[in-house]
């Protein structure tokens, strides 16, 4: 106790004010880790005493080696934290935003959430210079870069906690934007649906992972058309089931909504409502904008695949009928010069017939299933294109209400799922 007093005697006021607060900060994210993260006691522990001696390091050699200005005092006070809170942002947990409806009911525009770096295992930075706490543009600008690209570092991860799982909410990488880093691409957040060396399938809506149908999210939505009378639903009806999706469709008295099986249900019970009818693409419907957009896959969003997921070392033999599945991770994600010609496939000027994967993949889904630009439309999120995983929303802002409704207060420190 001694100590500690001494220690703190040889601090000015305001460096004291800052040491606590350092040390507020380093205790918060110490239980959010624990009991949000659900990470083991024992690396919170490991990460908790390694940034408090950080601290102490700083306070006890460096900063009070001559007393300062009380300017100077806050800024070197101000710059550490912004270091401090950098290493935790990159290596820890990151606060995400969720800024469309893919994900709806499950999240929801307006959500603020964090997002855990530990359980998968932290990404080490591949583009090192970059302006703190900005991504891939400057705040309050549209097109001006916040890191220099002159700089890259190969990938690498540190060693997490667990592996993604099936039905995991994960953050990652927009993989299609090839004009950015990797690690300054834009963030999507999805449901992971498959793990490497899965086998998925859609057939009528219904998901199969290695010939098993698996069951639906329990928020997931479709699109339903709902017949009524020729005065429609009241908005107030809507609002008080949470539909925000949909309207006047095909003809006088229908609409269209997107709905959770529980607001199709709870619809279908009003007096005035004839039908709700789940719609469906046909299996002889085939959208040329979904992945691959190759007429040997005829496939739609509701009936698609199957697609084998790649996992790292499995060996695939590459034809002509799978070739436009994997062209893009053979090429782009794991950059070997690739080509085809007469039917032949040359990976780095050899001629082959089958491939070695060198990452682990992943197929994303979004629980809005009508309305989610997802894998399906892009293909599979490779393993370096990982953020994290999406534990804890602890803010929900409703853009559409007033005063205090504008807060989804049933929606506030609640656990994903």
């Amino acid at each position: 106790m001694d100590k500690i007093n001494s220690f703190l005697n040889k601090l000015t006021r305001n460096q004291r004010y800052s040491f606590f607060a350092l040390s507020g900060v380093n205790i918060f994210f110490f239980l959010i880790m624990l009991l949000v993260a659900k990470s083991s006691a024992g690396m919170c522990l490991g990460v908790f005493v390694l940034f408090q001696g950080a601290v102490l390091t700083f306070y006890y050699f460096i900063d009070n080696t001559k007393r300062k200005s009380a300017n100077r005092e806050w800024f070197d006070a101000l710059l550490f934290a912004v270091v401090a809170a950098t290493l935790i942002r990159t290596f820890g947990i990151e606060a995400f935003t969720i800024p469309t409806s893919s994900m709806e009911k499950s999240l929801m525009i307006g959500d603020f959430l964090f997002v855990s770096k530990v359980n998968y295992g932290a990404r080490v930075p591949m583009t090192p210079i970059a302006f703190p706490f900005a991504h891939h543009t400057m705040p309050f600008t549209q097109d001006v870069k916040a890191y220099y690209d002159g700089i890259q570092f190969p990938y690498l991860r540190l060693p997490g906690f667990s592996k993604i799982k099936n039905n995991d909410v994960v953050v990652f990488n927009y993989p299609m934007e090839d004009f950015r880093p990797i690690d300054k691409q834009e963030n999507y957040i999805k449901r992971c649906i498959a793990i490497p060396g899965d086998t998925l399938q859609l057939s009528n809506m219904k998901v199969f992972i290695n010939g098993h149908q698996v069951e639906d999210p329990e928020r997931s939505q479709y699109k339903y058309l709902v017949k009524t009378d020729a005065m429609g639903l009241n908005p107030k009806t809507l609002t008080e089931l949470d539909v925000t999706e949909g309207g006047p469709a095909f003809g006088p008295g229908q609409f269209e909504y997107t709905l959770t099986k529980a607001s199709a249900k709870k619809i279908k019970e009003i007096q005035k409502v004839t039908a709700v009818d789940l719609l469906s693409s046909d299996r002889d419907y085939v959208d040329p904008n979904l992945f691959p957009q190759d007429p040997e896959h005829a496939w739609n969003i509701d009936n698609y695949g199957p697609v084998v997921v790649p996992k790292k070392g499995m060996t695939m033999a590459l034809n002509s009928k799978n070739i436009a599945i994997y062209r893009r991770v053979i090429s782009v994600y794991e950059k070997n010069v690739f080509g085809e010609l007469d039917g032949r496939i040359f990976i780095n000027g050899k001629e082959v017939k089958e491939y070695t994967f060198k990452m682990d993949y992943y197929w994303m889904m979004g629980d809005n299933r009508h309305n989610s630009a997802d894998s399906r439309y892009w293909g599979f999120v490779p393993e370096d294109h990982i953020v994290g995983k999406a534990v804890f929303v602890w803010m929900s802002w409703d853009s559409a209400g007033s005063f205090l409704s504008k807060i989804r207060w049933n929606r506030v420190f609640r656990f994903i799922n």
